[in-house]
């Protein structure tokens, strides 16, 4: 009479021989914890900069607004101080805002550096945890089978 086999020892056999690789769930949390690591400096150092900008902006429109604010002997001379005043300004506009746009500049090239740099490294990852794997599952399934013969 033929052997009945034991599926129940061998599912219970198959399923223990199957490999929980937690190195490469470690690589994975370790590669996002850097990337978010340095997503983060880049995000501070814009704001630091971009903080800077907009201190030295108000230093020197509060400046030049007390060179306007002075009393005067001529009334044209108010309306030329608020002319020069106006104009000033928006010199000091434009230069602060090519500089906020530099920032932001800086700021997209370090991501899309950064973005693509952790794509690769989680790639690498995964293909080096998918190929550990198969080749774990195709031991334990030999295992099993053999075991079931």
């Amino acid at each position: 009479m033929a052997k009945t086999p034991d599926m129940t020892a061998t599912m219970k056999e198959m399923m223990g021989a199957f490999p929980v690789d937690t190195k490469a769930m470690e690589d994975a949390f370790k590669t996002t914890a850097t990337l978010n690591e340095k997503l983060s400096h880049v995000a501070i150092e814009a704001a630091d900069k971009s903080a800077e900008i907009s201190a030295k902006w108000t230093k020197d429109t509060l400046a030049k607004m007390g060179e306007m604010s002075k009393a005067k002997t001529e009334p044209a001379d108010y309306a030329k101080a608020m002319t020069d005043f106006a104009s000033a300004q928006a010199e000091v506009a434009a230069e602060n805002m090519a500089a906020f746009a530099e920032i932001a500049k800086k700021v997209q090239m370090d991501t899309v550096e950064l973005m693509m740099a952790a794509g690769k490294d989680l790639s690498e990852d995964a293909t080096a945890a998918v190929k550990k794997a198969t080749a774990d599952v195709t031991t334990a399934a030999k295992k099993a089978t053999a075991a079931a013969k």
